[in-house]
């Protein structure tokens, strides 16, 4: 199977013909952001390759010449940097290169890192650039690679194959185990990307140095995926301090081995002091099949939340919901500080849990979803109605997101 466009060609098609600002593209390693990028760039500039290292510390005047900037040129020339946060200043190269030729050129700029956290000294960006988040395949992803409508972000449910949903589910989202579908590639694919993570990047982005401790700290989240994050556990098991643990799993979501959510309450301090709960990227990886539908759908929560709030199309967050009494729902959707949907996870079709009545009636929810992975699909909207709590298949719900 070989996939030709991707719903962030048209994300990026729409920034580079309206915007002058720099596309800042991050998201995991192999997750195709070059690949995706390289299609909308005239010239293709990488840190890692020793002749562009050597041009890009020489300053953004050594481009005039191989980017054509002293030429009459028809259009606006266009040039990708990859992985250029490696560079210690590429912040302060970034502002001279946009101050300088922002008229005649558009910037992308992409990396595995999430450049807005590895703060490496150099001037600010501020104003200068748009992010865009970019996430593996999703279902709605495999159905559409066209934007959004502004007014109504959902999208008409649409049906994928059954060939493509067991390959989404088997191998997960990234785009070379999906594309190829071989259990033999995927389980080296998997073993690599954590190693390459490990040696590589913590390495290069981070001030880690007991990394036989982290990589014990790895294999244990790596298990523990959709549940919440004890930090005190990890530490009696690791030997190290709490501190210690939150400050290696915040470089590990930065890194974007997994990501975590926090519950949600009117009041955002409250929410700071709960224990977040924590999932994986990558959910092919995880062996117990509740955790992994869990994880599945938070995966596909995730890229719409982050995709729709860099498009501009609102603020969104994604949490969940518990209280003192331990009522508690997976995921809730906040759309401009009001809680839109709620969604509760099961792989097989149950009756509906008691807390998403009990959370759409106190909250004043607008749709709450008991959203069943292994349920076929129904050419229906589940956003068509604001009544109580439905059961909905995951391959109907998560083909209206993103």
């Amino acid at each position: 199977m070989k996939i030709q466009r991707r719903v962030y060609d048209a994300i990026l098609e729409e920034h580079l013909a309206s915007n002058r600002q720099i596309a800042m593209i991050s998201g995991p390693r192999q997750v195709g952001k070059t690949t995706t990028c390289k299609g909308h760039a005239n010239f293709y500039v990488n840190w890692d390759n020793i002749d562009d290292r050597r041009q890009i510390l020489a300053g953004p005047s050594s481009f005039v010449e191989r980017l054509g900037l002293n030429r009459l040129m028809k259009g606006v020339t266009r040039v990708l940097f990859d992985e250029l946060h490696k560079y210690p200043r590429w912040k302060q190269f970034l502002k001279g290169f946009f101050d300088t030729y922002a008229d005649q050129i558009r910037i992308l700029v992409t990396g595995s890192s999430r450049m807005d956290t590895y703060r490496r000294g150099g001037d600010s960006l501020m104003g200068r650039f748009f992010s865009y988040r970019m996430h593996p395949f999703t279902i709605a992803e495999i159905s559409y690679q066209n934007l959004p409508d502004t007014e109504h972000i959902t999208r008409p449910s649409r049906k994928i194959s059954e060939d493509a949903f067991k390959a989404l589910w088997v191998h997960g989202g990234y785009p070379e185990p999906f594309i190829k579908r071989d259990a033999r590639f995927s389980n080296r694919w998997q073993s690599l990307r954590i190693q390459q993570l490990l040696r590589e990047d913590v390495h290069d982005f981070t001030q880690i140095h007991q990394l036989a401790q982290l990589e014990t700290l790895v294999k244990l989240l790596q298990n523990h995926s959709s549940r919440q994050l004890i930090y005190s556990t990890f530490s009696r098991d690791i030997q190290v301090t709490v501190d210690t643990i939150k400050r290696w799993i915040n470089a590990l979501c930065s890194l974007h081995l997994g990501f975590v959510i926090r519950p949600w309450f009117k009041n955002i301090s409250r929410s700071l002091r709960k224990e977040p709960k924590w999932f994986l990227r990558d959910w092919a990886a995880i062996e117990n099949e509740g955790n992994k539908a869990e994880t599945f759908v938070a995966c596909h929560l995730l890229k719409a939340v982050e995709g729709w709030t860099d498009m501009g199309l609102g603020r969104f967050q994604l949490c969940y919901l518990r209280n003192k009494e331990q009522k508690e729902v997976d995921f809730v959707v906040i759309r401009d500080e009001k809680p839109w949907f709620l969604v509760e996870v099961k792989l097989h079709d149950e009756s509906i849990h008691p807390y998403l009545r009990y959370y759409q009636t106190q909250l004043g929810v607008p749709f709450a979803f008991q959203v069943v992975v292994d349920a076929n699909y129904i050419d229906a909207d589940c956003f068509a109605s604001t009544r109580g709590p439905i059961v909905v298949p995951a391959k109907t719900f998560l083909s209206q997101l993103l």
